[in-house]
């Protein structure tokens, strides 16, 4: 895998122990894998051609493919990235032993049955695309256990949440849609980084928050609604699964920026992230009966949506993002906060003052036309005539002026 990276970049400098790791780890362990990095300030162009436009990206080049990763920046998940996506997009399982070997090394693992058919084809580009997310198998009928049947051959199968269900090309979507959902299972632990995944997939998701779970009571809460979600997953996946994946959140911190509130904990929501909308039971759950009727009702629309992507959410949004920005700068450093929003307040304060309070030169010509605008034709030519008469008694009364001050200083005529 190959690193882009800017000098100034704090998340870049902290994952650089982290890719040395990386490097140290793959090359003991004999994989063909190499690791890199790359100045993407230094090689603009390059960093261009391979659309980078953040800062750490990771890319693994494999011939003529570049596959990003998306996942969490540690030593072992991009190590396990890198090993596999550098081998072969589908492998086999050749036998019983390695089969069952896979499903205790995997949680979620997809196997294509069959001969050369059009579903392998689509299966094989299907696993050239998704294999940054997960492995892809391929066996024959065999290996499996006897418990398991299936209806039809070929077939694309997942094996997970202590069951397997098969593709089934006319009442799913396409392959691909199918994988990229089943690729999670039925109920897990979300946070921020699983929740943008989910994202990905499209559809609802039905979660619950937790937080502070030192109280008795709250951790009583937390287990009675984790073990009624659990149940509401693995009882009515026929009914929920292609809308809904289940699980839970430690702390409700995420899930109020999200909605742009908060949220009691435990509680139950759903999220729906193609139109950000989420929605909030009436009363609180306690039954089984009382989520599946909760689910239901944002099926069929009769429950209350909160949220959404308008006009006057996104509003809401930048807001709510200026203001959590602003206090968080205040709460870490006060005399910081006050010195990069006062100076600029300070500054434009000034320069409203110097313009309101600015004479302009022109000002009196300004009125003098606004008055004659208001005047009528006859007004004004009464103006002007009068303008007229002053201008020629001043230059005789400046005359009269000049003789009195002649006949004033007889002595300086003298003089001269």
């Amino acid at each position: 895998p190959n690193r882009f990276y800017a000098p100034w970049c704090g998340y870049c400098k902290k994952l650089e122990p982290v890719w040395h790791d990386v490097g140290a780890e793959l090359k003991s362990s004999g994989s063909p894998v190499r690791v890199g990095k790359m100045d993407a300030t230094a090689y603009s162009g390059m960093a261009s051609e391979f659309g980078v436009r953040g800062y750490p990206t990771i890319k693994l080049l494999k011939g003529d493919l570049a596959y990003n990763y998306k996942g969490p920046r540690t030593k072992d998940d991009i190590v396990e990235f890198a090993n596999r996506v550098a081998g072969p997009a589908v492998r086999a399982l050749p036998s019983k032993q390695m089969f069952e070997h896979m499903m205790k090394r995997h949680d979620v693992l997809f196997v294509y049955v069959g001969g050369e058919s059009p579903l392998k084809e689509k299966y094989n580009d299907v696993a050239s695309e998704l294999i940054v997310y997960t492995y892809f198998f391929s066996a024959s009928e065999e290996v499996f256990p006897e418990s398991v049947t299936l209806p039809e051959l070929p077939a694309v199968v997942v094996f997970k949440d202590g069951g397997y269900f098969t593709y089934d090309e006319y009442e799913d979507s396409s392959l691909s849609s199918w994988v990229n959902k089943e690729r999670f299972q039925g109920y897990l632990q979300i946070d921020g980084f699983t929740l943008y995944e989910l994202g990905e997939t499209g559809g609802v998701y039905i979660q619950f928050v937790i937080h502070n779970i030192s109280f008795s009571y709250v951790l009583q809460h937390f287990y009675v609604l984790k073990t009624l979600i659990q149940r509401v997953a693995k009882e009515y996946r026929e009914h929920f699964n292609r809308d809904f994946q289940f699980g839970h959140m430690d702390g409700n911190d995420y899930i109020n920026s999200l909605i742009m509130g908060e949220v009691s904990v435990p509680s139950v929501i759903i999220l729906n992230t193609s139109n950000e909308q989420y929605f909030l039971p009436s009363e609180p759950i306690e039954t089984m009966e009382q989520l599946v009727q909760f689910i239901n009702g944002v099926l069929n629309g009769s429950a209350q949506a909160y949220g959404g992507d308008g006009v006057i959410q996104r509003i809401k949004r930048v807001a709510f993002d200026a203001r959590s920005t602003i206090m968080s700068v205040f709460r870490s450093s006060p005399l910081l906060g006050c010195f990069l929003f006062g100076l600029p307040l300070g500054v434009i304060s000034l320069m409203c003052y110097g313009i309101c309070t600015a004479e302009s030169d022109d000002g009196s010509d300004d009125i003098d036309a606004l008055k004659r605008e208001g005047l009528t034709d006859e007004e004004e030519e009464e103006e002007e005539d009068r303008q007229c008469a002053a201008e020629l008694e001043g230059p005789e009364e400046g005359e009269n002026e000049e003789d009195d001050a002649g006949e004033k200083d007889p002595e300086e005529k003298k003089t001269d």
